[in-house]
């Protein structure tokens, strides 16, 4: 099964900052049955595990709107037009947390969310990250800044206090690259 559904041309319903949303007609080859589909443009987007010389993760802790709540989550952001997303990732966690990552290396990159979202995520581990100065924060952030023993990451995970889909992916590429053990960095 290549691609079963037949496209229609897309069309634009909304534009905003951080996504377009575009309708699409298609049929299944199959069934001929018709039908609208929704998607989300979006641009690439990226997040980053800066761990401390003393086996910290910085975190930071926001207001999600929409699950309308608090989140615990790793620092990270949308990969501005024409940017490197390593670039990007340092960028996001001295601007959101005043942390400096003296290197990052991807550590892995998954679908934002296939059904419905063109975008990719990608993922990086900054090991040895010092503090450089003040949050730089975006309109509309405020962000508290939290230092984590990487130790405890799985229970939090477990837990649910960390329930962010893509943060655990972050985790989980870290992870894979510790052999597979989360909370071990590599």
């Amino acid at each position: 099964m290549v691609n079963p559904f037949v496209h229609g041309p897309r069309r634009l319903l909304l534009e905003r900052r951080i996504f377009t949303l575009h309708a699409e007609e298609v049929e299944h080859p199959i069934s001929g049955r018709r039908m609208d589909i929704s998607v989300l443009e979006a641009p690439a987007w990226c997040n980053i595990v800066p761990l401390t010389p003393d086996g910290r993760v910085v975190m930071v802790k926001q207001w999600r709107f929409g699950v309308r709540k608090v989140t615990l989550e790793l620092p990270g952001g949308m990969v501005d037009p024409g940017e490197d997303p390593a670039t990007a990732a340092a960028r996001e966690l001295l601007e959101e947390t005043g942390w400096r990552a003296p290197g990052v290396v991807q550590t892995g990159v998954v679908s934002a969310n296939p059904a419905i979202q063109t975008n990719h995520v990608y993922s990086f581990y900054a090991p040895n990250v010092e503090l450089a100065g003040a949050q730089d924060m975006d309109d509309g952030e405020d962000l508290e800044v939290l230092l984590v023993p990487l130790t405890d990451i799985p229970g939090l995970i477990a837990s649910g206090d960390i329930d962010h889909s893509l943060v655990v992916a972050a985790f989980l590429h870290l992870a894979n690259m510790a052999g597979g053990r989360l909370g071990v960095a590599p």
